[in-house]
């Protein structure tokens, strides 16, 4: 795993717009930063990140398996008890997943170790998956990077066809907050692949989901909605003032209700309980938890929920070293031992790991002079070299 400087192309916010990748700066700030890219070797894709996730993901699914059954894992994860029977039937009738993203620290030396698993409502999707890939086959055309360089990314191809199963010809609603130029960025995206996989699809803001008196879930049109996916958070969805109907519509949701069980870093304690000293896991305990004090007094203190590292602080020998600002907290926190994120030229990545259809199939990376992965953090290409 290398950092390397190069030359970005000429023409790549031209490029990007034509695209629609429309939010490639953020707040006048780049947020996809092609001077430079990581190269990786085949292996080090295959073994050290690849098959990892593949296996963080199945432990994950052992836990939700655990969970819906037992209702001392729902409450440390702070679930609203109205939706356990809920999301218990999501899980043992088999509603699918379309994707998620598993955050790793990696620095090309030891294990990369979960940091946290994005399983609910994960964005970087766009850049992921397309604008890294022409980047790619420019930066080939122009010399920027080896002829023979390639990229981990199947993104693209694998949710189409993941698309095509779990769509089963029906109609497809997509639904965002859209004031979000990202969050729309992303559902614009999917509608795209939805769409080559021979779906009919109709956008809408979540604000604009309706309920009729029947208890099913309408769009704008009073057209019931059969199929939905929306880029917004399962716990939010639980407190909104239409949680209460979810249960009695027959609306199908992707991601599916059991995700609300991974989208929660309280499943990192409840991992490191059931795979003690596992080589991908970090060290992870409830904040309230006597046995948190086997961290010492330098840790990574995350909220249960959370979005772009808001509240997340890291603790070095009992003192606040850095933080990020934000609203959550309420429900609770974990500690987790703090990883080495690797250190490249004064940036700290984290990978992001994706996985399609219970596959993994594709590589993002976010960089920061800052420790901790926030919302202006920069989306880096890769390659294989």
């Amino acid at each position: 795993m290398r950092r390397i400087a190069c030359p970005e192309r000429d023409d790549w916010k031209a490029t990007a717009i034509a695209m629609g990748f429309t939010f490639h700066t953020l707040a006048g700030e780049r947020y996809w930063d092609e001077r430079a890219y990581y190269a990786f070797s085949l292996d080090e894709i295959e073994r050290s990140i690849e098959a990892p996730t593949a296996e963080i993901d199945a432990m994950c699914r052992e836990l939700v398996s655990r969970a819906v059954d037992d209702e001392r894992y729902l409450r440390l994860l702070k679930i609203p008890e109205p939706f356990w029977t809920y999301i218990a039937a999501s899980w043992k009738r088999g509603d699918s997943s379309l994707y998620g993203r598993i955050d790793l620290a990696f620095d090309g030396k030891g294990p990369a170790k979960l940091l946290e698993y994005n399983a609910d409502t994960p964005t970087s999707l766009f850049e992921a998956a397309v604008f890294q890939w022409t980047w790619l086959e420019q930066a080939i055309t122009r010399q920027i990077v080896p002829a023979r360089a390639d990229q981990y990314n199947a993104l693209h191809e694998s949710l189409i066809a993941a698309w095509k199963k779990l769509g089963n010809g029906q109609h497809l609603h997509l639904a965002a907050v859209m004031a979000s130029e990202e969050d729309a960025g992303t559902v614009a995206y999917l509608e795209d692949v939805a769409r080559q996989a021979g779906l009919g699809t109709t956008l809408i803001d979540i604000e604009n989901i309706g309920a009729r008196d029947d208890g099913q879930f309408v769009d704008m049109d009073d057209r019931t909605i059969d199929l939905a996916f929306k880029l917004y958070p399962w716990e939010w969805m639980m407190r909104e003032a239409f949680g209460g109907q979810l249960k009695g519509a027959s609306t199908r949701w992707i991601e599916p209700p059991w995700k609300a069980i991974l989208s929660n870093k309280g499943i990192l304690p409840l991992l490191w309980a059931m795979f003690p000293n596992h080589p991908n896991l970090l060290a992870a305990y409830f904040d309230d938890d006597p046995a948190a004090s086997a961290l010492g007094s330098t840790y990574v203190r995350k909220p249960l929920y959370s979005r772009e590292g808001a509240n997340v602080a890291i603790v070095t020998s009992g003192e606040v070293f850095e933080e990020q600002p934000g609203p959550y907290g309420t429900e609770g926190y974990i500690r987790q031992q703090l990883a080495s994120l690797g250190h490249f030229s004064g940036q700290y990545p984290v990978l992001g790991s994706w996985i399609v259809d219970g596959t993994p199939c594709g590589l993002s990376i976010r960089e920061d002079e800052n420790p901790i992965t926030g919302n202006s953090s920069r989306f880096l290409p890769h390659a294989i070299i």
